[in-house]
Formats: C-alpha cells, structure tokens, sequence
C-alpha cells in the first residue's frame, strides 16, 4: 500500500487534521457535557494513527463524481469514526481479546473494559452526527479543492484551476440536496448495522471449524466490505448522487458502491493470505479454510477487475448525468480516479 499512502498523503493529512478539530472546544467530541474523562479515551482511540482508507475512499469518491472532495467532509469523518468504533469492540476480551493495536495498549487495556465498550458507543452514536452535519462552506473548504487542485495539476502538467474552476467548485459546494444527509445516515446505518458490519461480527464471533464457504463470504463482504463500500457511496451521495432513481446499476452511486465493494472483498482476501503463515490465527475464519492459495489469490484478482470495471463505468458516465446545480458539467479530475485505481491495484501488489 505504499504507492497509496504516498498519493493520499494530501487527503489524509486533511483527514487527521479535521479529526483533531473534534476535540478542540468547538468541536463535536469536547461538547460541555461530555465528561472529560471520557473525551480522553475518545482522542485516544480515534487519533492512534492508522491509513484512514475508508475516509480516503469517501473523498476520493466524491472528487471522482463532482470534481471535489469538500462536499463530502463531514461523510468521510463519519465513516472513520465508526470504524474506530468497531475497532475498540473488536478488541475487547468478548471479542478478539487483543492487548495492542497500532503498537499501542488498546483502549480496553488502557482504560478498562467498562470504559472501552462505553467509548465505541460514544464513537457510534458521533459517527452519525458527523453524517448529519453540512458540508462547510467553500471558504471553509478552501484548503481541500486547493490540495484537490495540486495534486491533479502536479499529474497533469497543468496550472493551478481558474476562475471557472474554482465557481464550479463552490456552486456544489454550496449546493444543499434535500434528503443528501438522510441518504448519507441511511447508507451509513446499513452498513454498521445487523445486515452489516454487526452481522458480519456475529457469524465471525459465532462460528467454530469447520468453516464452510458461505460462512466466510458473509464475514468477509460484511464484517469488512460494507464499511468499504460505505466509504466509497457516500462520497459519491455526499456529491450529489443522493438518488438512484432511473439510473439502475449504472448510477454514480451504485458504480461508487461496487467499486468499494468489491474493492473490500479483495482488500479482505489479501489479508487473509498475509495470515496464511501466522499460527496465532490458524483457527480464525479465513478464506484459506475453504480454499488453496492459488484459488485465493484467482479470487483477489477477479474482485479487483470487478472495481477496476467499476471504477471505469464511473469514469465514463456522460458529464450531464451528474450536473452541478448550476447546470455545468463537473470535472472527472483524473487525481481522484487515478488514485482510486491504484488503490485496488495495489492490493494484488502487497502479497501476489
């Protein structure tokens, strides 16, 4: 993953940052009534370090639809902090019983059991918030076109966008759909919830060898792939593309949510096999119970087409199916799309 923790470094240094901003005084997780002694536990979690993919992908996507990621600011926060979320439950002794994450004493076995399951409710109950929170204005947002803008120019040759660009820019900005955040609470409850990433934990938590083929398909496309796919239709909603109405299986929306999909089941498949080896986890549900390596590594790569696909039926759409609310056509900046493709790339690249 390295080419695309160097090619996200502009997104993800935007990402840290605002997720910083949630514990100064004006921000989400410091409100006057949060005990401070649950705010620190809070910071601990969510500012531990990590790749902030899923934010990434929630940007990215939405660039890749409207030609800017600011829209989709408060979608991408959202989504890091739920998965944060799942991550401190992951780790209680209930569940994975593990002592460190990130080379660091997880929550639970720094603050206490009690604590820990008290601080994932705190991060899931924020994580919708964040999705119904506006985006910011454009003069707010200035920083994430101006990083947008640099890092396509820098690809393309290009100078830094004009006047035109710039109008076009603000108008989706500023551009509020009715129902946008409702879309976006709806996609990200799916997710997080019994058909999702909870579901996903309970046939994981649930199941004992011998492991059959089903059973690790649901783990696999839930418990990991729908925060994924989450990610990528929320960038996209967060764009604009609220609605599927008419468009079918070849809506922005969907196209973003195949792309994640299918993007998780291979991010998935690869960890598995970086695994294969670990004797810790010879009795974890994997895709190496149910199939040889080289049948893994055959899956991986038809996952990845499936996004690459996916990501091409994006690219293509005619620019008037997806009008700013001015009337003119956004942008498909190649930076976004480009990164988006190395992403899924590079998951072959990290074990095959």
């Amino acid at each position: 993953m390295a080419d695309f923790v160097t090619q996200a470094g502009p997104l993800r240094g935007l990402v840290e940052g605002e997720l910083a901003k949630l514990f100064t005084p004006e921000g989400l997780l410091t409100d006057a009534d949060v005990p401070p002694g649950l705010a620190e536990p809070m910071r601990y979690a969510l500012l531990g370090g990590g790749k902030r993919l899923r934010p990434v992908l929630c940007l990215a996507a939405c660039q890749a639809v409207c030609g800017d990621p600011a829209p989709a600011l408060p979608a991408a926060l959202a989504i890091e902090v739920l998965h944060n979320y799942t991550l401190v439950h992951d780790d209680l002794p209930c569940m994975d019983d593990d002592t460190l994450r990130r080379g660091r004493p997880t929550v639970h076995a720094k603050y206490g059991y009690g604590q820990a399951v008290l601080v994932g409710d705190a991060l899931q109950a924020a994580a919708f918030q964040l999705a119904l929170t506006p985006p910011k204005s454009h003069a707010e947002s200035a920083e994430f076109v101006s990083h947008a803008e640099s890092a396509e120019n820098a690809e393309s040759g290009s100078p830094a966008g004009g006047a035109a660009e710039r109008s076009e820019a603000e108008g989706v900005i500023q551009h509020s759909a009715s129902g946008i955040q409702h879309s976006l609470c709806m996609a990200l409850a799916r997710a997080a919830g019994p058909a999702g990433v909870v579901g996903g934990q309970w046939v994981d938590v649930t199941s004992s060898p011998p492991h059959d083929e089903a059973r690790v398909s649901y783990v696999h496309a839930h418990k990991t792939g729908d925060l994924i796919a989450c990610a990528c239709e929320m960038g996209a909603i967060a764009a604009g593309a609220a609605s599927e109405d008419g468009s079918g299986e070849g809506s922005p929306r969907s196209l973003a949510r195949e792309f994640g999909r299918s993007l998780g089941l291979a991010f998935q498949i690869v960890d598995d096999l970086l695994d294969g080896d670990d004797p810790a986890k010879a009795a974890e549900l994997s895709i190496l119970r149910v199939c040889t390596p080289e049948e893994a590594r055959a899956r991986a790569r038809a996952a990845t087409e499936r996004a690459l696909r996916a990501l091409d039926a994006l690219a293509a759409i005619p620019a008037g199916r997806t009008e700013s609310p001015d009337g003119r056509a956004p942008s498909r900046p190649n930076a976004a799309l480009a990164l988006l493709r190395s992403l899924a790339e590079d998951q072959l690249s990290r074990t095959l």
